[in-house]
């Protein structure tokens, strides 16, 4: 049911998705380099990384994750280490000669592209604060925990959808002129500092 907690968290979550990150980014690069279907699936895949992270809050699984040092240390230098991962994979793709990426299947190019877009949200054990932190204040003392936070979940991966959708088609407009080779290593190269840029400070990050 639609209530005014909803509706507050539905203009705090629109606020987060419309401030860019590691996933607007993600998604820019995979509209560029892979096409606009594959951007599209990179936005599902950090719309589904919200759905694990709603799910494992819901659960109490993100509470024991906040509670231990150690554990979330570890959550957050993998999400650290992906982001660094992904920014190294694209500066050796604008140093490289000629295109700034090679070819791949498109079935194996979607696959990653969906991948990359879970894998850097779910990794990302700052969004498992925000739900941790956040969900619970815009759930009542009657209301079912895990349906309501799916509904919150649901919410959030609407507004990003749309958003990132957007993002992405407008990259795709722009695709045969961005997608000549020495724009796109231009492109890579700046993407490749920013991720890596991204993964250093989630590293460096406080708990």
């Amino acid at each position: 049911m639609v209530d005014a907690r909803v509706l507050a968290f539905a203009g705090i979550a629109a606020l987060l998705t419309l401030t860019p990150g590691a996933d607007t980014m993600l998604v820019v690069r995979s509209a560029l380099v892979r096409g606009r279907r594959a951007g599209l699936l990179t936005v599902l895949g950090v719309g589904s990384g919200l759905f694990v992270h709603a799910t494992l809050s819901a659960v109490g699984l993100s509470a024991l994750l906040v509670r231990s040092a150690r554990a979330f240390e570890l959550v957050k230098l993998a999400g650290a280490l992906y982001l660094v991962f992904l920014g190294v994979q694209a500066l050796r793709a604008a140093a490289r000669p000629g295109p700034a990426r090679a070819p791949e299947p498109a079935a194996a190019g979607e696959r990653r592209a969906f991948l990359e877009g879970l894998l850097t949200n779910v990794l990302n054990p700052k969004v498992a604060v925000f739900y941790l932190a956040f969900l619970p204040q815009f759930i009542g003392p009657g209301d079912p925990v895990l349906r309501r936070s799916i509904l919150l979940a649901s919410i959030h991966f609407a507004e990003g959808l749309v958003w990132l959708s957007l993002v992405t088609l407008f990259v795709a407009r722009l695709r045969p002129v961005l997608a000549r080779p020495g724009v796109q290593r231009g492109l890579e190269g700046v993407t490749g500092a920013v991720f890596i840029a991204f993964g250093v400070r989630l590293a460096t990050s406080r708990s």
